[in-house]
Order: structure tokens, then sequence, then C-alpha cells
């Protein structure tokens, strides 16, 4: 039997913890860890077309499944291109394995062909990142970068040089068994103590939720009741705790909408439940707050607390919801359901006016239809910009569909990449890229992988021929708008001539039928909507100081559009409240 080398050694190793792809674009110092996949029958590489799609799908498939992903990237330039997608896997708290591969170990420090020094270009967007400087050291080293990631739920980065990956194995290496699941971390007695009489001494608590809140759907709705709250959530939050919630007053942030704000604000204690929500300006100075996070560092970093209770949401709820008394009175849950469902009606109101006739076709419409028309267990990923606010308003979670985007990161260009790691876990799965132009044109190249591996993606282009978002950021902030607009091709005929299944929808009679036949076609496929690049408003009233950092002006509604099936449940809900 042939001797192993490193870089099977390696690749046997990733399959041990679970890999079942290696994202990525061949090179010359990767070329052994890309022959080493070859040979293997656990894994599969996935050529992509550029080293940001392989950290992005790498990332989306991390977040669908909870398991390890991985990538990698050839010594210099090519693992340089994984930076972005690695970034906002971290941010996302996905667990990515990167090998990022080096030049000739021999040459590093000499200024060689291609030399960077990833053991430190990686290590800002990373829980580990480290070099293998010789073969005996590798498998300690990967299984290490291997426990950070899945341990910590983040990214760790392994710079591994082509030469060293070509040299034999060491015939006695240390391997140990790999941990490949989270544990439950229960909060101690003394924290779930202090936070029952907390919450038993209030009148009027808020629950405010993250993605912390996965998994921990039950558990929220029982302690909702028994405490009489409302429940809000951050964009993150949506898909865990926005369905079957007779309590949901909507969204805080920057695209919020509803009544999550006045109930942040109005209360005597507002509980954090797994959320690190960035924006510390829609959060509440004057208020007591208490914090529940199964990641110690987030506890306190957007807001003085009161109380820190380190534990995940489900394990600290089933310690606490027995313990807190029941409480009867129903007057502040009812008086914010109450304006939540008022907020909503009014800006459906504007969204109505004759919106299915409206030419260019609305970007509310298209995103209404197509929360109507897609399955009820679809994936859908969604570019940063305006796409954003259509999938926070109109795309409706039920506990089987997901909703994946730069949520934490911000960057363009995110959508198809992640829809391709999506797509590859289960073929036959819905998903559908929600893709605004802009940030379809930059990762476009990648279309071609839908092709390649014949993947039933389906891209819906929001195509307004503009950075919507930008042009409103401008505007919020009295600046004209310049060099936002973006002059395009034929997408549709772009996706014909790739070999793909595409149709341009102009008129909006022509949507329904459109969608239908893209999600009924077996292979890749796009439709190309023109909307319209003046959908976007302002709110009637504005003040200097959300013209500021264009902050709370969004809390009051971004857009004058509508939020689609919200509504019927806001409705829903308000048949819950006593009349007078």
């Amino acid at each position: 039997m042939a001797k192993q080398n490193v870089a099977e050694q390696c690749v046997d190793i990733l399959v041990r913890a679970g890999v079942q792809r290696l994202y990525g674009v061949v090179g010359d110092s990767l070329n052994p860890v890309v022959d080493a996949v070859r040979r293997h029958d656990g894994i599969e590489w996935i050529h992509v077309r550029h080293e940001e799609t392989a950290a992005f799908a790498a990332g989306a498939e991390a977040q669908i499944t909870g398991r390890l992903a991985a990538c990698a990237g050839s010594s210099g330039p090519g693992s340089l291109h994984l930076i972005n997608g690695l970034y906002d896997a971290h941010r996302s708290m996905a667990p990515v394995l990167a090998i990022a591969s080096h030049i000739p170990s021999g040459e590093i420090g000499l200024g060689y062909f291609q030399e960077t020094h990833p053991d430190q270009l990686f290590r800002e967007c990373s829980h580990y990142c480290e070099l293998i400087s010789n073969a005996r050291q590798m498998p300690r080293l990967l299984q290490t970068a291997i426990q950070n990631a899945i341990g910590l739920s983040g990214v760790s980065v392994v710079a591994l040089p082509g030469d060293i990956a070509s040299q034999p194995a060491p015939d006695k290496t240390i391997e140990h068994a790999l941990v490949t699941t989270l544990p439950s971390v229960r909060p101690g007695d003394a924290e779930i103590d202090k936070l029952v009489r907390m919450i038993d001494e209030a009148d009027r608590v808020t629950l405010f939720c993250g993605s912390g809140t996965a998994g921990a759907h039950g558990e929220v709705m029982e302690f909702a009741e028994r405490i009489k709250s409302p429940v809000g959530h951050a964009l993150r939050g949506k898909e865990w705790i926005q369905y079957d919630n007779p309590f949901d007053v909507g969204m805080s942030g920057l695209l919020g909408y509803g009544a999550a704000y006045e109930a942040t604000h109005e209360c005597d204690l507002l509980i954090l439940l797994g959320t690190d929500f960035p924006y510390n300006a829609f959060l509440p100075d004057d208020v007591k707050i208490a914090q529940v996070d199964v990641r110690p560092e987030h506890l306190g970093r957007r807001s003085k607390l009161d109380l820190a209770v380190w534990g995940d949401v489900r394990e600290t709820l089933r310690c606490l919801t027995p313990r807190v008394r029941a409480k009867s009175d129903r007057r502040f849950l009812d008086k914010m359901l109450k304006k939540h469902a008022d907020a909503l009606e009014g800006v459906v109101k504007a969204y109505t006016r004759k919106v299915d006739k409206h030419v260019p076709i609305h970007p509310e419409y298209v995103a209404a239809v197509l929360d109507e028309l897609a399955a009820d267990d679809a994936v859908f990923t969604v570019d940063t910009g305006m796409c954003n606010v259509w999938a926070a308003r109109y795309l409706s979670p039920n506990g089987r569909r997901r909703i994946i985007g730069s949520f934490s990161h911000g960057s363009m260009a995110n959508a198809l990449p992640q829809a391709i790691g999506a797509q590859f876990i289960d073929r036959d799965r819905q998903v559908v890229s929600v893709s605004g132009d802009g940030g379809f044109s930059m990762l476009m190249g990648d279309f071609l992988t839908l092709v390649q591996y014949d993947l039933p993606v389906k891209v819906v282009l929001f195509n307004n021929s503009s950075l919507g978002m930008v042009e409103l950021e401008m505007l919020v902030a009295g600046l004209p708008s310049h060099g936002t607009t973006n002059v395009n091709p034929d997408f549709a005929a772009v996706a014909r001539a790739a070999g793909a299944y595409g149709v341009r929808v102009e008129k909006p009679k022509q949507l329904a039928g459109a969608l239908k036949d893209a999600f009924r076609h077996k292979g890749p496929a796009l439709v190309d909507v023109v909307t319209d690049p003046n959908a976007l408003s302002i709110p009637p009233k504005i003040s200097a100081e959300m013209v500021t950092g264009f902050a709370l002006s969004a809390s009051k509604i971004v857009l004058d559009g509508g939020v689609g099936r919200m509504l019927q449940m806001a409705r829903s809900n308000l048949r819950n409240v006593p009349r007078p």
C-alpha cells in the first residue's frame, strides 16, 4: 500500500470531521490537496469561478446544516479572494474551515512570487489561523483548527505550503477523536434567580429575539405567554421567531417595521434573547435590560446591562419559565399588538394602490408574489441592499423555510454564491437567489457554476438598474445620488446564452407565470424582473437626528411599502385582544 502524503492525510481528517465538499479554484500550491480530494470517495471538489464564491458557498452550507464546511484557495491571490466570504461566515457564526495554500516553505519571507502571509491576513476573520511549517505538525494543527471552528462557531484558517502538502505523512502522528457537535449551555442558578426576580418585579416585559433563538421557538412562545410579553425580532431572528407567534410586534433596526421599536422602549424590562443586534441607537437607555447569550463576548457590547446571563436560549428558558410568576395583566401586550397592526395597516394601504398594473413593476409586488409561489420549505438567499428590505417585509417564515443573507457582514454579491452552497446540500429542495442587479453582476461569473453542475437554483433578479440602497442612503443624508446607475444587459438573454433557462419580465401580469415556469424548470433558471428604480421613499417626518447616520428613520418605516402577509398575522393576533 502506497504511503499517504500530507495532503491525503489532511483530506482524511476533513472527511472524519463531516466535510462533504471542498469549494475552491485549483492552483499550483493547492494541487496536492485537490488531487487528494479527487482520489477520496468521501469528499467532492466543487470548482467555482471565483474563490469569494467558494467561501460564501461554504458559509451557507454550514449555516443550513450546522456542520463544518470547507473551502480552499491557492497561494497569494487565490486565497486572498476567500477573505470576504470568510468574514461573512465568521460574523454569521458559521463553522467553516479554509485551506489557504502557501508558497514553498523555504521561500517564506523572501519576497517569492505570489507571497502573502495568510497566517496573518485572516486573523481578524477567524478564531484560529496558523501556518503548518512541517509535516509532523499537520494533524494536530488541523484538528485544532476544526475544533475551534465548530466549538466557537466561526472560521478557522490553515495555511499549508504546497511542498509540505506533497511530503510523505509521518508514520506516527497524533490523531484524536473530533468534537463535531455543540453542547447545551445552562446558566448558573444564581443568574436564573436574579432574572426571575427582575421579571417578577416588572409590570411590562418585552422580548427581543435574534438568531440565537434557533431551535427554541416553542420555549419562547411558552415564556411569552406566561409573562404576557410582546415579542420583537432582529432581521436574523425573523426566520426562527416570527411564524406562529401570537405575540409578534415586528422587527427593529434599519429595516424595521411594526411596533417592535415602541415595545422595546415602553417596557420596564427588555430581555435580549440570542441577539447581537448591532444598532445600539435602536435600543433604549432608560429601561432595565437583561441579555441571554451563549457567546459571553456578546453580552453587554451593544447596551448597558442590568443582568448578563451566559447560556443558550433554549436551556435558559427551560430553567426560567417554570420559576417565574405567571402574569395575568395583558394591557401592555394588547397595546403593542394593536400598535403593530395599525402600523402595518397604514403601509399596506400605500402598497395596494394599483400595484398589479404599475410599470415598471413595483419590487414590493415581486416579493409578495414570490412569497406566495415559493415552496413551503424553500431556501432563500438574499442580496444585501434593497433585497434585504423585500425579504424582511415579504418573505414569510413558517418553521421550514430558511432565509440566508449577509445580514451581519453586509456584503454585496452574496446571494448567488450562497445559493450554490445551499443547493449542493439537497438538489430536490427549492433554492431561490433573491438578487439585485448590482450584486448579481458583481459575481455573475458563478452563474456558470450553476450550469456546469446543473444546479436547479432559481435566480429572481430585482433589476432596477441602480444601487438602490446606496441611493436611499445618499438621499437620507441630503446628498444627490451619484455613481449608482448600472447599464445592464438583458440578463435573461445572458442566462440563455450560458445554457440556462432565462425569461425577462417587464409587466406585472407576466410575473406569476414566469415564476411558475422557472420553478417548474428542472435546471438553473433566471427571472429578470425590471423593477421601478423610484420605489424608494423616506418617512414624511424626519428629524435631524434621524438623518444623521441613517439611524432611527428606518424604525418608523424606511420605505413606503407593504409588509405582505404579516398584516394578516397581526390582524389574527388582534382577535385575542379583549375589547372594551
